[in-house]
This record gives structure tokens, C-alpha cells and sequence, in this order.
């Protein structure tokens, strides 16, 4: 977050200096390489055996998530033209958990038509549904069919489309993944354009809507970091954190190594300013490495599995995402999957066995639990911005809501592509576009 958000200052010719305490980019969401470091990392006994390949073929996401073909983050990487410094494979399914079992989740009017998730007649109200949906204008209302987009529940959406529990749970889960039920009684807006997302996603690659760089996320800090870079920002690894300062109140710098770099403004994770967090969950992640692919994915070298909470009799989803050779994280005929879910219960190992049974046999695990803090202050007087933890969904969509939500505490005023192009032009001229 806060190197996409160093690299959108930049480009907003704001002065930035980036300062991390760690060695690598990218802090708690960082890929981890060689393998030996990951096992020291999760305090392993021992080395990687043999059958686990070269350790320097590894890159092993801490905190794994997808990239949604049309979401806000491939925005943000092409407005900024990260994209020059990445290359994206498409994810090959997504897949969705129902009684026990995982199902493809269709991707194409073929593949609805054959899937065995529903049955007939539910398939035809679907499809009238999502055509429902794809023609849905917010700022139409003749698209509306008698339904407020601002009032009308999602609960009363699905009942005038007459869908049962299992459609409701996979289009809500694994459609607008949504993580938890909530939005079942808020106005429906917000939700049929979740699908549409989904949905233009999926269009724009045709196997699942997820994308993934090669060589792991610590790639998009990287390329970010670069731009800023670019832009006349200054990048710095290595760098202890030793106080923020304040005076009245207000952020004036940062002491590092007996120096303070003075600032007007701060951008940090909560692991720089415990006093100004509040908890507000946990997440358990476990990483495991198969030497084999998923079970009923039809071999792919890439998925996404939704587990939807309803299926296990829980409050929030649970989040399979496996990756692989393929993109050039793991040693040849390997497979990474993380499992992922907001804890629930003093027994955060067993939440998540659903998800585990789905990968035996597993090779080697690497259990973590980490603390969810959000910002008790908003740097309205301080001027300190500070992110969420990231959360346990598989994508970037609720990390992008958060970017924007610091870019309009800092500036004022909302994040807004076409706005941010014309002002690149302005201080850039266009020829250096080109």
C-alpha cells in the first residue's frame, strides 16, 4: 500500500522519501526467497529437503492476493505504467465450495449451462439474472425493472430473480466476494456492480477474472518503487525507524540513525505507531507447498477456491489461492497454495481444515496468525495516514478502497484517474508519454 501510495504521490509531483526498516520491499506483504528463508522465517528445524527443488526457484508470498483484470489496482498500475516493469499471467479458475465439494464457477454461457452447481430451472433464472445485471445503468433507470438501486435490498434482488441458497451463496461469495453476509440488507447498488466487475474481468481474459505477476507481488512494490523513483522520489531499505516526531501535535519528521527527515505528511503501517491502532480481528494464513495440483481443478496451475461461510457454518469466508512453476514461484512440478480466514474462535487451526482437506496431501505447512489493526486516528490534526492490515480475501479490492481512502484524508479530495492524467500532462507535457 504504501509503495503504490509513494508512487501516486510522486506522479502527483508531491516530494517523497520512503523509508523501510526492512531489507526487501513491500513489509508484511512481502515474497520470501530462497526457501531456506522461509523456513527460518516460520522458526522451521532444519533446511528444505531435496524434493524441494533449488531454494532460489521459490518466491513465496507472506500474504498472497490476485489481481482483478478490470479492478482498481490494474487501474492504478496502468495510469502509473508499473505495468512496464511486470509481466501477468491469467489465473486459470476460480472455484467455489458447495456441500463438501469444489465446482468450477462458470465462465462461460457454456460452462453455466453444463456446470452441476445448479439445476435447470435455477440455470435459466441465473442467466436472467446476470443479463439483468449486465444491463444494469446506475445511471439509467429504465434498466432498473422496479428496483431502487439505492433502497431496494440485494436480499429482495435475488427474490424477484427467485434464486435458492446456493446460487445466492456462490454469486455473492464468489461473484461480488463479498466475505461475510452483511450485505444481504444494504441497497444493491454496490453489489450488482461487484458482479459487473466480476463479470468485465472475466470477459477481458476469458479463463477466470484474476491476474498474477511473475515472480510473486514483491514484484508491484518493486515497479512502484521504481516510479517514484522516476518521479524524483528517493527510496530507502534498511532504515531503522527509531521516532516519529510531533510538535503540537502535528507530524514534523522521522528520526533514523540520530537524523530526522523532516516532513509535512506520514504514510505508515500500524507496526510504526502502536498507540494510534485499535485491534479489530485476527487473520490465520497457512501456506502450503503440494507436490501435487488441487484435486477436481482439472490439474490447473492456478486457482482461486471460495469457501462460502454458510457452506461451513461460519461468519466469514475461507480463501484458497494456488499458484505454481508456472509463475516462476515455485521449483518445477510444485504448487504454492495459502489458505486464508478472519478467525473466529480460540481454535483458528481448526476454521480452516475445510480448506486444508481440500489440499492433501500437503508436503509442508507454515502456520501464521496475524493481529488486524485499523488507525484510531485519521490524521485529520497529525497528518499521520495510516493503512488496515491487510485482510484475508484473495484479491486487491478492499487494499485499493483503503489507497483511496489515505489519498482523499491527505489531499482532500477524491482519487480520480482522468483528473490525474491531465495533471501528469500538465507537469510532464505529453511527448514524454509516448
Amino acid at each position: 500500500q504504501k509503495c503504490i501510495l509513494s508512487g501516486i504521490m510522486s506522479v502527483n509531483g508531491k516530494k517523497v522519501l520512503h523509508m523501510d526498516r526492512n531489507s526487501y520491499y513491500g513489509g508484511e506483504s512481502a515474497s520470501i526467497t530462497p526457501l531456506e528463508d522461509l523456513y527460518k522465517r516460520f522458526n522451521l528445524p532444519g533446511t528444505p529437503p531435496e524434493s524441494m527443488g533449488r531454494g532460489r526457484d521459490w518466491n513465496v508470498d507472506l500474504i498472497p492476493k490476485f489481481l482483478m483484470a478490470n479492478g482498481q489496482l490494474v487501474k492504478m498500475l496502468l495510469y502509473t505504467e508499473v505495468t512496464r516493469y511486470l509481466d501477468f499471467k491469467v489465473i486459470e479458475g476460480s472455484f467455489v465450495y458447495k456441500g463438501g465439494k469444489i465446482y468450477k464457477v462458470p465462465s462461460t454461457e457454456a460452462e453455466a449451462l453444463a456446470s452441476s452447481l445448479m439445476g435447470l430451472f435455477e440455470k435459466r433464472r441465473f442467466r436472467k439474472f446476470l443479463v439483468y445485471v449486465a444491463n444494469f445503468d446506475e445511471n439509467d433507470p429504465k434498466t432498473f425493472e422496479g428496483v431502487d438501486p439505492k433502497k431496494t435490498t440485494m436480499r429482495d434482488v435475488y427474490k424477484k430473480f427467485d434464486l435458492g441458497q446456493d446460487v445466492i451463496d456462490f454469486t455473492g461469495h464468489a461473484l461480488a466476494l463479498y466475505r461475510t453476509d452483511d450485505y444481504l440488507d444494504q441497497p444493491c447498488q454496490e453489489t450488482i456492480n461487484r458482479i459487473k466487475l466480476y463479470s468485465e474481468s472475466l470477459a477481458r481474459y476469458g479463463k477466470s477474472p484474476y491476474l498474477y505477476p511473475l515472480y510473486g507481488l514483491g514484484e508491484l512494490p518493486q515497479g512502484f518503487a521504481r516510479l517514484s523513483a522516476i518521479y524524483g522520489g528517493t527510496y530507502m531499505l534498511n532504515k531503522p525507524i527509531e521516532e516519529i516526531v510531533i510538535e503540537n501535535g502535528k507530524v514534523v519528521g522521522v528520526k533514523s540513525e540520530g537524523e530526522v527527515a523532516r516532513c509535512k505528511q506520514l504514510i505508515c503501517d500500524p507496526s510504526y505507531v502502536s498507540d494510534r491502532v485499535t485491534k479489530v480481528g485476527q487473520v490465520i494464513r497457512v501456506i502450503c507447498i503440494l507436490s501435487h495440483p488441487i484435486k477436481n481443478t482439472n490439474d490447473a496451475n492456478s486457482c482461486q477456491i471460495i469457501i462460502p461461510q454458510n457452506q461451513v457454518n461460519r461468519k466469514s469466508d475461507i480463501y484458497v489461492c494456488m499458484i505454481s512453476s508456472a509463475h516462476n514461484v515455485a521449483a518445477q512440478g510444485k504448487y504454492i497454495a495459502i489458505a486464508s480466514t478472519t478467525v473466529e474462535t480460540p481454535e483458528p487451526e481448526k476454521e480452516i481444515k475445510p480448506a486444508l482437506d481440500l489440499l492433501e496431501p500437503i508436503a509442508q505447512k507454515f502456520v501464521s496468525i496475524s493481529d488486524l489493526f485499523a488507525p484510531t486516528d485519521l490524521g485529520t490534526e497529525s497528518q499521520i495516514f495510516i493503512s488496515r492490515t491487510y485482510d484475508a480475501t484473495t484479491h486487491f479490492e478492499t487494499t485499493c478502497d483503503d489507497i483511496k481512502d489515505i489519498y482523499k484524508r491527505m489531499m482532500g479530495s477524491e482519487f480520480d484517474f482522468e483528473e490525474m492524467k491531465r495533471k501528469k500532462n500538465d507537469i510532464y507535457g505529453e511527448e514524454e508519454q509516448q
